[in-house]
């Protein structure tokens, strides 16, 4: 059998863990630095997990931040659910934020985290003291507009299609590996990430059991599938938002990426925003370039 440690320089595991109740469903909430210092709390991207965190929160918690973050539901040890929602995963970041604190917070996301909080963002202001969106803009060429009766509608076939899909795959689990096949796996996903970190996640974000890894993400949930919502839709929420707000773009394309370009977001920026865009780096920013996208944040938050 493998090692359950793998190391990877500058790899932190988080110190300390919690649970949180969204309810009736556990989120794992994982805390890194002192916990007397200002938070800041981390949502991760879809198909991710708070360890994904690893290196990045790291430095933030080096830099005088208690840095907070939680696996959503499906993902990593939270539990999984009947039907997943871009509501219910706002429902579950407010129960984050409330473990927390019943203040506003600085807030950071990757991905889908980032579409996620910048939803947030606009309809819980009050909530919200800054905003730093890692890659999670999508394109405005994606997005499209419907009636209300025809979301209705849309809801209804995106229900039925996941029923039909969860229906298909009771019972069923992750294919198991070892650690180098997960970790190959990842890469045709993240193809700019070393072997050496994509190791190291899987020990951090897959179980071990007698027949090898596997993955902890609930094998119901499909890339992309966040529910009825198109995450392209909170790009509309973007120019009212009335929090200071930084963007970080990698411009490197990639095929969990956004396929987002910098002429896309830029009619849609607020009032109050930073925007900055890195080439030759992809769509995990905050993986390829820890120490430089930390100090973007830190700096804006600062």
């Amino acid at each position: 059998m493998e090692d359950d440690e793998v190391e990877f320089p500058g790899a932190r595991r988080p110190d300390r863990r919690r649970w949180v109740d969204s309810g009736g469903v556990r989120l794992a909430v994982v805390e890194w630095g002192d916990q007397d210092a200002p938070p800041v709390v981390v949502a991760h991207g879809g198909f991710d997990f708070a360890e994904t965190l690893d290196v990045f929160a790291p430095l933030l918690a080096d830099a005088g931040w208690r840095v907070v973050s939680w696996d959503q539901r499906g993902h990593g040890d939270s539990d999984r659910a009947a039907l997943y929602s871009w509501d219910a995963d706002l429902r579950d970041a407010v129960a984050v934020l409330d473990s927390v604190t019943e203040g506003p917070v600085p807030v950071v996301g990757h991905s889908k985290g980032g579409s996620l909080l910048m939803y947030l963002a606009g309809a819980m202001p009050h909530r919200v003291s800054a905003l730093v969106n890692l890659d999670g803009l999508p394109s405005w060429g994606r997005m499209s507009d419907v009636a209300d009766r025809e979301r209705s509608r849309t809801l209804r076939r995106e229900i039925g299609s996941w029923l039909e899909h969860r229906r298909t795959l009771v019972g069923r689990e992750r294919k198991p590996g070892s650690i180098d096949e997960l970790a190959r796996r990842r890469g045709r996903m993240n193809p700019r990430l070393s072997v050496e970190w994509l190791r190291y996640l899987v020990t951090v974000g897959a179980t071990r059991s007698e027949d090898g890894w596997r993955w902890k993400i609930d094998p119901t949930m499909r890339l992309g599938g966040f529910g009825p919502f198109h995450p392209e839709w909170a790009l509309r929420h973007l120019p009212g938002l009335d929090v200071p707000f930084l963007g970080v773009l990698g411009l490197e394309q990639e095929v969990m990426g956004w396929g987002t370009r910098p002429e896309h977001v830029a009619g849609f920026l607020p009032r109050d925003h930073r925007f900055e865009t890195l080439e030759g780096v992809g769509h995990f920013v905050h993986v390829e370039q820890p120490q430089r996208v930390a100090d973007l944040v830190t700096g804006f938050l600062s």
